[in-house]
């Protein structure tokens, strides 16, 4: 590990964060159109909560996405920093997209990845 280890691991050493490279192809849809689709994404699975897919940004079209203000904290993963999603239209949607820019350790196989609020997009299918 670089040292930068999730303070959440030491004060819930039962808590369960794992991730591992998802086998098969991921595509998010956002008002009929594919904003992102990937055969390198990750599934991270914490504790009893709906997996994750956090694809690589390469694989989105970061063009649709503008930066808020917006940040979180969690002692797991570390800070995440929120992303607004502009449609076809031009019209934006607020804080779809979140990232972990310098995740700990434990996750740092997130880093230049973002996920998808699955109820605020069309669609994130798996297969």
């Amino acid at each position: 590990m670089a040292g930068n280890s999730g303070p959440g691991y030491a004060k819930n050493p039962q808590h369960r964060v794992e991730t591992q490279s998802e086998a098969q192809r991921v595509r998010v849809t956002f008002r009929g159109e594919v904003i992102a689709d990937s055969s390198n994404a990750i599934r991270l699975q914490e504790a009893t909560y709906p997996a994750v897919y956090y694809v690589p940004r390469e694989d989105v079209k970061m063009d649709r996405l503008v930066r808020t203000q917006l940040h979180t904290e969690c002692p797991f993963k570390g800070t995440a920093s929120y992303f607004s999603l502009r449609d076809a239209k031009g019209e934006l949607v607020e804080n779809v997209v979140w990232s972990y820019e310098h995740p700990y350790d434990e996750v740092a196989v997130i880093k230049d990845h973002v996920a998808f609020y699955p109820n605020k997009v069309d669609a994130i299918s798996v297969g």
